[in-house]
């Protein structure tokens, strides 16, 4: 499933290409995914209305467009579940077989493609009520995961997945943020000491820098035509078939050698989702 530093690229990749675009026409394939939201209500909302805003909320896109008529401006919001893409192409290209929302821009079609249906493109924005905040904004502080963590006897790894104690953080970097804290996975959350508290607060805003950072270079195939990789969903070019084992220390290397200590990683399931850790690194 995508993660914060996925969301926040195609963020800032389809940001300077929707503003000021107003959509002509709303065509909805798959009505599941812009549930709760009826069609008729998303069609009214959304046609004659222009892109004003992209930005981003945990694993959230968030649209801003404003109506023609002096209406109120509209929220849309975005998630790519485990499979969707946000792309555009050209007026009159060919359409993906799963295409489920599709946004006619004039020249171009912004198009939201979804080959399980487990996203959503909804007017409905009860979801975001129930975030923690931004792992890389000033109001997750030491303090405040310290003061949540002491309230919990899960496992930090299932922990960390709770989407109201940090947004954005995924299975890939919950599993990655331990390795560089040193922290093992099973250890109740309760359970952290005050030092390894600092280390995991560091390690959670570290890792997903470093992802953004890394990731905001890559010449990424945004068309949806490169072939995955399996971090970035949304293609990469043919030059870049490495950078996913490059950049990922722990996450999908099982029986592979730590890259600190040589003893090989470890798999287990935690809350029906794989965990990946060092048992020397992470003890």
């Amino acid at each position: 499933m995508p993660e914060l530093p996925e969301v926040e690229i195609l963020v800032r990749h389809l940001a300077p290409l929707l503003k000021n675009r107003t959509i002509r026409k709303v065509q909805v394939r798959r009505a599941r995914v812009i549930a709760p939201t009826p069609e008729r209500r998303l069609i009214r909302a959304l046609r004659g209305a222009t892109f004003t805003g992209l930005t981003r909320r945990g694993k959230y896109l968030l649209f801003n467009l404003q109506p023609g008529n002096g209406r109120q401006p509209v929220l849309l919001v975005g998630h790519l579940g485990m499979t969707g893409r946000m792309y555009l192409v050209n007026h009159g290209a060919a359409l993906p077989k799963h295409a489920a929302v599709i946004l006619d821009l004039g020249r171009h079609l912004l198009v939201y493609e979804d080959t399980r249906y487990f996203g959503r493109l909804t007017l409905d924005a009860e979801a975001l009520a129930r975030l923690g905040p931004e792992p890389l904004g000033p109001d997750f502080t030491e303090a405040y995961l310290a003061s949540e963590l002491r309230r919990s006897s899960q496992p930090i790894k299932v922990k960390l997945l709770d989407q109201s104690l940090v947004a954005g953080v995924g299975n890939i970097y919950a599993s990655e943020a331990l390795f560089r804290a040193g922290i093992s996975p099973r250890l109740a959350a309760r359970r952290l000491k005050g030092d390894q508290v600092a280390r995991l607060w560091r390690a959670i805003r570290e890792v997903l820098d470093h992802a953004i950072t890394v990731g905001s270079t890559l010449p990424l195939d945004f068309s949806g035509t490169g072939s995955r990789d399996g971090i970035f969903y949304y293609g990469a070019a043919a030059e870049n078939s490495d950078f996913y084992q490059e950049r990922l220390v722990v996450y999908d290397r099982h029986r592979q050698p730590c890259t600190t200590c040589r003893t090989p990683i470890r798999r287990i399931v935690q809350a029906a989702r794989s965990t990946f850790f060092c048992p020397r690194c992470q003890r």
